[in-house]
């Protein structure tokens, strides 16, 4: 009996684990049918994305939001949105075309935005009630050019604008005058009476006024225009009705401006390096004196700064490919919020009015989900959006690694790099390494379309964060100038090397994609190298001398020096002194209406190569700016992507 008792255990045991066996068998059926059902990220759902982010709050604390997504065809759509910090609420608006709005008024009836009107964009308010906006503005600014930017002072009595105060040109439509831009200040009451013009004296304010806490004086930047001037300095001035008060002079670029200290001091970004992207926190004294760098050995970069209507300074900062923001008080910054595994995008916003809610909205993201709306709960974020959830349930995602390695010189780099759904570990596969553009920028950890829908093409693709990055600190930014083509170049293909050496990247199977920066670092590679079997690149510098001079913005922070006094400086890192060296199918994509990288630049090393017989193929888009706002051509980019890798890597 005893025997029988343990066999017939033995047997339920043996059941038992059958009965468990089929179960799990059943279960991983039915993950792999669910995978099976889900199809790889394409450029339609990039198209269809929708993500969402923080625009203002209201007195009362209620969240105004922009939901985004592209379509088939034209511009990206935009839903506005209002939510209740509980997540609450939610209730899309009404708006007239042609308004964009930019906050609330005081009382939170109406919201204030651009309008445009005969074509210029002006500060109008309109009145909202039940989510829908009045037919008409209840107050229209209308000023000659429009408007660049607008900011209720705390009181919520008057709007500090930053606009040209130029008559229009009458010819604006036959032609265009090559002359400095031209920006001062204007104080308008809300109810659009009483406007005047401060400070006449200055002409070249950049960026946002910031108020003082009591609402009777601004500071302003004022940045030596582009044209007519080969070095770079930003003045700080506090301007109110009896004037400007000169503070202090930074032979600099400066970045963002807002009252910190109880208003005895201004804070601002700043940089001391030959490379001109404003990366440290900075303040003077308020009644002027010598600024004072506040972060001196910081060991990633403050990328955003901006004040609040509740005398808090707020600091984007960039830590590797993560983002957060800190709090600068008392000559520090603190961590105040963070998201795991992702990025805050941007500085909190809250209500711009004295005495209101203390509520804060962020927009947060990360790899595997859209960009949308959190709230502080605590000591952490609580997301109150879930844009673009539902659809990325639909599809199959690969996992996304940050990853770390040193190059043949012994640099230590950082990347992201995604990998296609399903992912075999020690399989090889074909392998594209994508450089960003800025080139003083960073890939963060968040939801990024392009690696996405190249990995879904059964690609690994690696996004290295090369010497002249964001978030790394100020050496390793400064370590780009003048060495853009040597040592980000060394960096990004150092990256293609690990990806070989972690047995991910098939050597047979290389590529490279980059757009701007990135595209120039593209067109350079393959005069360099002939590892890659497809290139594209996008929008990318071929040709440094020209260029310094044709962009339209100032890109002296590359090189300082004069092209004409040393034109081999320039040509040292030109792709197109270096055509005959090419082997790698290049494809040339680049908007017509480019102004950024001019649309010669892939034109003349598209015709170089393709006199020499080399495989290259160029597509431009017609109206299209740096990259393209249409979707038919965004869709189009990708498309032609697909083709050249399907084509020549292979």
């Amino acid at each position: 009996m005893l025997r029988r008792r343990v066999v017939c255990e033995g047997l339920a045991v043996l059941l038992a684990v059958a009965g468990l066996a089929v179960a799990e068998s059943g279960a991983a059926s039915a993950q792999a049918q669910a995978a099976a059902a889900k199809h790889a990220f394409s450029p339609k759902d990039w198209a269809a994305l929708r993500s969402a982010g923080a625009v203002a709050v209201s007195a009362d604390g209620t969240i105004l939001y922009i939901v985004s997504f592209g379509g088939d065809r034209g511009p990206t759509r935009r839903e506005w949105w209002t939510e209740a910090a509980d997540g609450s609420h939610a209730a899309k608006l009404e708006l007239p075309e042609g308004f964009t709005p930019i906050g609330f008024t005081r009382d939170g009836h109406g919201l204030y935005g651009g309008w445009k009107v005969n074509k210029e964009r002006q500060l109008a308010i309109f009145p909202v009630k039940d989510g829908k906006a009045a037919a008409v503005p209840s107050a229209v600014v209308l000023l000659p050019r429009g408007f660049e930017s607008a900011t209720p002072s705390p009181q919520g009595a008057r709007f500090a604008i930053v606009a040209d105060p130029r008559p229009p040109d009458p010819l604006e439509d036959v032609r265009h005058v090559q002359e400095p831009d031209e920006s001062s200040l204007y104080l308008v009451n809300a109810d659009e009476t009483g406007g005047q013009w401060w400070c006449g004296g200055l002409k070249d304010i950049s960026g946002a006024a910031a108020w003082s806490a009591d609402g009777d004086s601004l500071a302003v930047l004022s940045q030596l225009p582009r044209i007519g001037h080969h070095d770079v300095s930003t003045a700080i001035d506090v301007c109110s009705a009896a004037g400007a008060r000169h503070v202090t002079d930074i032979q600099n670029s400066v970045n963002g401006i807002a009252w910190a200290e109880g208003g005895r001091e201004i804070a601002f970004l700043s940089t001391k390096s030959d490379v001109l992207t404003p990366e440290h926190v900075w303040t003077v004294p308020a009644a002027g004196g010598a600024a004072e760098d506040r972060t001196p050995k910081l060991d990633g970069t403050a990328v955003q700064l901006a004040g609040d209507a509740r005398g808090r300074v707020w600091i984007v900062m960039n830590h590797g490919v993560l983002s957060e923001v800190d709090a600068f008080a008392d000559g520090a910054l603190k961590e105040a919020y963070r998201w795991p595994d992702g990025v805050v995008a941007g500085v909190p916003v809250s209500s711009e009015y004295a005495g209101s809610s203390e509520q804060l909205a962020l927009t947060v993201g990360d790899a595997a989900h859209a960009r949308n709306i959190a709230v502080p709960e605590g000591d952490h974020l609580r997301k109150i959006t879930q844009e673009g959830d539902a659809q990325l349930a639909a599809v199959n995602l690969g996992t996304v690694r940050v990853v770390q390695w040193k190059s043949k010189k012994g640099i230590a780099l950082e990347g992201i790099a995604t990998f296609p759904a399903g992912y075999v570990e020690g399989r090889k596969y074909p392998f594209l390494v994508l450089p960003h553009g800025g080139p003083e920028a960073n890939d963060e950890l968040s939801f990024d379309p392009f690696s996405r829908t190249i990995a879904g093409l059964g690609y690994v693709v690696l996004q290295p964060e090369y010497r002249g990055s964001t978030g790394y600190g100020a050496d390793f930014l400064a370590a780009i100038y003048q060495h853009f083509g040597d040592r980000a170049y060394e960096d990004v293909d150092s990256a293609t090397d690990e990806a070989i050496a972690q047995g991910w990247a098939d050597p047979n199977r290389l590529a490279i994609f980059g757009w701007s920066a990135g595209g120039f670092m593209t067109s350079w590679t393959v005069t360099q190298t002939g590892r890659y079997k497809a290139a594209i690149e996008g929008a990318g510098i071929t040709d440094w001398g020209p260029f310094m001079w044709t962009s339209d913005i100032q890109q002296i922070d590359y090189d300082a020096r004069w092209t004409e006094d040393d034109p081999e400086a320039f040509r040292k890192f030109s792709a197109v002194a270096f055509a005959k060296n090419v082997t790698t199918p290049l494809l040339i994509l680049h908007g017509e209406a480019d102004q950024r990288v001019p649309t010669f630049q892939g034109t003349e090393f598209f015709q170089l190569l393709a006199a020499r017989g080399k495989t290259v193929h160029m597509v431009t888009y017609p109206g299209s700016p740096h990259f393209p706002v249409l979707w038919e051509q965004r869709l189009d980019v990708m498309d032609e992507v697909k083709g050249w890798l399907e084509k020549y890597n292979k």
